[in-house]
């Protein structure tokens, strides 16, 4: 426990919106559709969940889910049942996960994000009878290493100082 501790801005509710129309975008991508390429919506969304719990909620997950669902022309809920699902768990337990390390909350992080894969599997399975392959799970696996620096990244603008001071250690 001998990590600094810091007390961190409010998180600005336009540079929320902002992070998850870059994580859109990004997702539009044609790289997007390919195994083991991470949905960086998802990893918005838990990081959102996780980190400002009453700014973003079931709702907004369900609403970038039917998005997603659009934009891959998918059956209409699949990634939509999957972030609702998401975001739930995701805030049943952000006051745990934030106690850990960057590292700890990617290992906190990973069970949920295979539940959402598992979810979309589950639903795939019962349109077209497809099974993608194992290698379709690697997607969670390689947002968890994403994890700590996404989460640096996104904390970087509310820790910076209002009144910047070289005398003040915060």
């Amino acid at each position: 426990m001998n990590r600094p501790h810091y007390i961190l801005l409010p998180a600005n509710p336009l540079f929320i919106a902002m992070t998850f129309l870059i994580a859109f975008f990004i997702n539009l991508l044609p790289w997007g559709q390919w195994d083991g390429v991470p949905d960086f919506v998802a990893l918005v969304l838990v990081f959102w969940s996780i980190h400002q719990p009453r700014k973003i909620g079931i709702v907004i997950g369900f609403c970038m889910g039917l998005v997603i669902d659009v934009h891959d022309a998918t059956l209409l809920g699949q990634t939509a049942l999957a972030y609702t699902l998401l975001s739930y768990f995701a805030i049943m337990m952000h006051r745990r996960v934030l106690w850990f390390s960057p590292l700890g909350q990617a290992l906190h992080i990973l069970p949920l994000l295979l539940l959402t894969q598992a979810v979309q599997l589950v639903l795939r399975l019962l349109i077209s009878g497809k099974f993608p392959g194992w290698f379709y799970f690697a997607e969670s696996l390689v947002s968890m290493l994403l994890w700590p620096l996404l989460s640096w990244m996104l904390l970087a603008p509310q820790r910076r100082a209002i009144n910047r001071d070289d005398n003040r250690p915060i």
